[in-house]
């Protein structure tokens, strides 16, 4: 397996492109690289300007470039992988990743294309899809070639392809940012740790983060971490790597497990407009709201499209920023907009929900076991006394209720831009794209376990999977736009266009089979043109 790795010399500040050669040591039993220097990269074009002109060896003519003329007569399986093809020159996605892997990029997006199609299968399969299928590679790629392609994934290409596809779209949209937290048995990788799992699996994991355009509903970063990191932490290295990739004027979207002092300082501090979730809990929030607490649940306020009384006002962040290397503190006044919200029907719900989590806290304190993580909850809501004569007493604390209560069906959401309430809650809830996304890359794309053995094979399957989610995120976007999820899910659609042949003829232009009225209509609202059939 033969790739491209590019390397800066600090000294000199010049990054060097060497050509990298992938082998299977069979003494070490493991997967070996040789390294060899071709060129230095143009700071402006971007290109490799080769360091010595090489010789094509005698009685070898020099290769040509561009595809692999067919010897043989093929009949495939294409219309699937044809959309593929076009939405990947639609969005770029294909052009990125050949500047950033110019020897492997059809490799990444043949089992892209597979781990779309072949819902939930093991890349095992991938040898039979591959011989019936017309695919970017067009060969086949075993486990253990696939293994090595893993493997080969550089993170300096990775970031360079997050440079590319941020800013095709990054200075016009919100960013919904969010985590996830996968699954794995692996004792092997370093980052495996026991953490607070979204999936509520008595396992350790790695965390997942990714980064997703509102308006595009494409993601364009994500990053690994290790399992028992917590939201609120990866805050900072988001806004480190954003600057790092060269973004400006970012803005993102943040649910309330990002939510500390800390982190709104950062966000401040580099510039960044946000929407952040709040707990109504918080002092910022629950003194304003006792303020406005009956004024804002009159008509005036109320919001027909959503059922709910939405209320703004300005208030003042207190920011603080600590400059180590001066040896002192900033302390200022920002602007920032507090998004105040009443639901009826959340109000119920919240009351359903409190009731059964009392009811359940209640039988563990009379009949037990109690649970070491409720302490705090039994301590808050009941009194406990116990007796030789009428045993264990549970007596509800009435006051603590009641607290409790006022705030049912009132949440809340902070911005440093955004002023209108309605908007913001619009943007806020745009971003349960994220959550539709990683849905999609544990069930769909098979990422509900991590099934590798080694750091640098499950940093590139990760990849190749991010490439896949893009292609998803598209699909779905156009699907939801022409309502085609009203009456098929996608997994039709693909279906639907997979059985549509083509046929290989030696020397002649490639023939596409015949296309279905429904089809073409299928390929017209996912924004790609139909291929011209032998119709």
């Amino acid at each position: 397996m033969t790739s491209i790795v590019y390397q800066k010399n600090k000294k000199t500040g010049v990054i060097y492109a060497y050509e990298s050669i992938s082998y299977w040591d069979k003494k070490k039993q493991q997967s070996r690289a040789k390294r060899r220097c071709i060129g230095r990269i143009d700071p402006e074009t971007q290109k490799i300007i080769p360091t010595r002109k090489t010789k094509t060896p005698a009685g070898r003519e020099k290769s040509k470039r561009g595809p692999v003329p067919t010897t043989y007569s093929a009949r495939s399986f294409y219309g699937a992988t044809y959309l593929f093809d076009r939405i990947g020159e639609n969005i770029g996605v294909t052009e990125d990743l050949k500047a950033c892997f110019p020897d492997i990029y059809r490799q990444i997006l043949s089992i892209a294309y597979y781990l779309i199609l072949e819902d939930k299968n093991s890349l095992s399969r991938f040898p039979r899809w591959a011989a019936v299928h017309r695919h970017p590679y067009g060969e086949m790629i075993s486990s253990q070639r696939s293994s090595e392609l893993f493997a080969s994934i550089t993170e300096d290409a990775r970031q360079r392809f997050f440079r590319l596809q941020g800013r095709r779209r990054i200075d016009v949209e919100y960013l919904s940012y969010d985590s996830t937290s996968v699954s794995s048995y692996s004792k092997g990788l370093r980052q495996v740790r026991y953490g607070k799992n979204k999936d509520h699996e008595h396992l350790a994991q790695i965390n997942l983060s990714l980064l997703f355009g509102q308006e595009s509903r494409l993601p364009f970063y994500y990053r690994k971490l290790a399992g028992n990191i917590p939201d609120a932490k990866t805050l900072r290295k988001l806004v480190a790597d954003m600057n790092t990739l060269g973004y400006k004027k970012i803005k993102v979207v943040l649910d309330r497990g990002f939510y500390s002092a800390a982190n709104i300082n950062e966000l401040y501090k580099n510039h960044m407009k946000f929407l952040i979730g709040a707990k109504i809990s918080l002092k910022i929030v629950t003194s304003h709201l006792n303020t406005v607490r009956d004024k804002m649940r009159s008509w005036t306020y109320y919001n027909q499209t959503y059922h709910l009384y939405a209320y703004s006002m300005p208030v003042t962040w207190n920011y603080v920023q600590d400059r180590p290397y001066k040896g002192d503190t900033i302390k200022a006044e920002r602007r920032m907009y507090l998004h105040l919200y009443y639901c009826p029907e959340r109000a119920l719900e919240d009351e359903k929900a409190f009731n059964n989590k009392l009811a359940d806290l209640q039988e563990e304190l009379v009949s037990g076991p109690r649970h070491p993580d409720h302490e705090k909850q039994y301590a808050k809501y009941f009194e406990v006394k116990i007796t030789p004569a009428r045993g264990t007493k549970v007596i509800a604390k009435e006051d603590a209720l009641a607290e409790a209560k006022r705030n049912y069906g009132y949440f809340a959401l902070l911005s440093n831009e955004i002023k209108e309430p309605i908007r913001a809650l619009e943007i806020y809830r745009n971003k349960d794209m994220v959550e539709k996304a990683f849905d999609n890359l544990k069930e769909r794309l098979n990422l509900r376990r991590v099934a590798v053995s080694s750091e640098q094979s499950l940093d590139g399957k990760l990849f190749v999977q991010f490439i896949a989610l893009i292609f998803l995120s598209y699909i779905t976007k156009k699907m939801q736009e022409n309502n085609l999820f009203k009456h098929h899910t996608m997994q039709e659609v693909l279906d639907d266009l997979d059985i549509i042949e083509c046929f290989e003829v030696p020397g002649q232009q490639l023939q596409v089979g015949e296309i279905t009225k429904r089809q073409m209509d299928f390929y017209t609202k996912l924004g790609v043109t139909p291929p011209t059939s032998l119709q």
